[in-house]
């Protein structure tokens, strides 16, 4: 029996050309959902220069640029242009997936068109608050705001368990349902010979283990104790080859480690890279891979692993850890360097072992793009049939005091905007002015020095003070200006 097709409005912070793990998920809900369940729409801010080319639209509303500050643009979700564009697709289900501004666009059209409201909880957003916002004050103030959206939604879905119980913990009472994500990637080898390309660069014998890590490089994904556990290996005299893929703001910091430890050797960094084979092969060259996290709410990682019949090692407990057997179909540790220590070391003497658990992990723990979406339209029509039957009851109305505290962010980041512009425009007109008096004191300086060689030492003397006078004048021009 066919599955009923519906009218999905999808809206998100986040959408390409901006890149992170959410944008990707609307992106791929969107695609297959006008591919076999009906008809999909993108709501999110705009990013100038943006190319939405794809075969659904796309409605932009107005934002501030503020990618230079944070990597994202700020949204102003008081758009009636917007909301006009959606009422005219007909249609039938909201799902937003962020509990900030597209929540709140959300929760305008719900309210306003009387449509039923899903939210997806995607990360764990009390830890980004944590990270950007230093005052515990502010914190709360942030958290509380979240969870007036995520309480104003008819339902709530999860990509893990571990998300739900991460919503809990910041207040959330209501129920949700696990819905998980999908892989980008096809459970199907790459040709060898693509492997071999990829990989050429980098000292990599076939008979020496290969560990692998895809995605930031940041200390919170447990790379320290990745670092720190190999670091341990070599002591051992234990042969093993690390390759991280990815880039992050704290890199600098993890490479400089890497050097610090002595690894530079056995541990290499390829940067960021994007292409879907490459990083297959990558996946499909590793014998393990290596995802000491318990800040991921979904590890897709470990999925896209599984694709190329590659076991992870992961932590015991964390949302990575969801659906996978210990032994079976991947490897658990404790959260420090001295488990996984002693389980690469103890795996490096069965890699039959690890070859079978491997393939297992691909039959057993993967799942694609269209299966994670078929299941979420099997969803939506649940949703639209309880939303008629009244079985959600009525939407929390928006208050104007929560659109007055948007309105008064916007404001902020629209000065912060202006300031920054006149910043950079104060110091292009110091620089300037630098530029001109190091021009006129080289001239000078110069002038004197050609005049001197014919003079007496006592004029060389001279003309050499009044240089010195002149750097005086230049340091203090540095010490106003800069």
């Amino acid at each position: 029996m066919k599955q009923e097709e519906h009218n999905i409005c999808l809206l998100n912070d986040s959408f390409p050309p901006i890149l992170d793990g959410v944008s990707n998920a609307v992106l791929n809900y969107a695609k297959i959902i006008e591919k076999r369940h009906g008809h999909s729409l993108v709501v999110t801010p705009n990013v100038p220069g943006a190319d939405d080319s794809y075969g659904f639209p796309v409605v932009r509303y107005p934002s501030i640029d503020t990618r230079k500050l944070v990597g994202y643009v700020a949204g102003y979700p008081f758009s009636p242009e917007a909301a006009q564009a959606v009422r005219d697709e007909k249609i039938e289900v909201l799902h937003t997936h962020c509990p900030a501004s597209s929540a709140v666009l959300a929760r305008q059209l719900a309210e306003s068109m009387n449509l039923p409201l899903v939210l997806t909880w995607h990360t764990k957003y009390d830890i980004d608050i944590a990270n950007a916002v230093k005052s515990k004050l502010l914190q709360e103030g942030a958290l509380q705001a979240l969870l007036l959206n995520v309480n104003a939604c008819d339902e709530i879905w999860t990509v893990s368990e571990g998300a739900g119980q991460n919503l809990k913990s910041i207040g959330y009472e209501g129920d949700y349902i696990v819905m998980p994500n999908g892989v980008d990637l096809p459970r199907e080898r790459v040709p060898d010979e693509l492997v071999r390309e990829v990989t050429s660069g980098y000292d990599l014998p076939p008979d020496v283990p290969c560990y692998l890590f895809i995605g930031r490089l940041m200390w919170y994904k447990g790379i320290g104790i990745i670092l720190d556990a190999l670091d341990s290996l070599r002591h051992d005299d234990t042969d093993f080859r690390m390759v991280f893929v990815g880039d992050g703001y704290e890199g600098d910091e993890i490479r400089a480690y890497t050097e610090k430890l002595g690894l530079s050797d056995k541990v290499f960094f390829t940067g960021m890279l994007s292409g879907r084979d490459t990083l297959r092969a990558w996946y499909q060259r590793a014998d393990l891979f290596l995802f000491p996290s318990t800040f991921d709410t979904n590890g897709l990682v470990v999925r896209e692993a599984a694709a190329s019949d590659t076991a992870a090692v992961i932590i015991e407990g964390s949302c990575a850890a969801e659906g996978v057997t210990d032994g079976r179909n991947g490897f658990f540790i404790d959260e420090n360097a001295a488990s996984l220590a002693a389980m690469l070391k103890e795996l490096a003497k069965h890699p039959e072992a690890v070859r079978r658990v491997g393939a297992a992990a691909g039959d057993e723990i993967y799942i694609s793009w269209e299966d994670a979406v078929a299941k979420a339209a099997e969803r939506y029509g649940v949703v639209i049939d309880k939303f008629k039957r009244g079985d959600y009851g009525v939407h929390d109305p928006i208050k104007g005091s929560w659109m007055q505290s948007q309105g008064e962010l916007m404001q902020i980041l629209a000065d912060i905007g202006t300031m920054r512009k006149s910043i950079v425009r104060e110091a292009s007109n110091r620089q300037q002015e630098l530029d001109e008096s190091m021009r006129s004191m080289r001239n000078k300086a110069l002038t004197e020095i050609i005049t001197a060689g014919y003079e007496a030492k006592e004029s060389i003397k001279e003309v050499t003070d009044n240089i010195s006078e002149n750097a005086r004048n230049l340091l203090e021009i540095f010490d106003r200006y800069l």
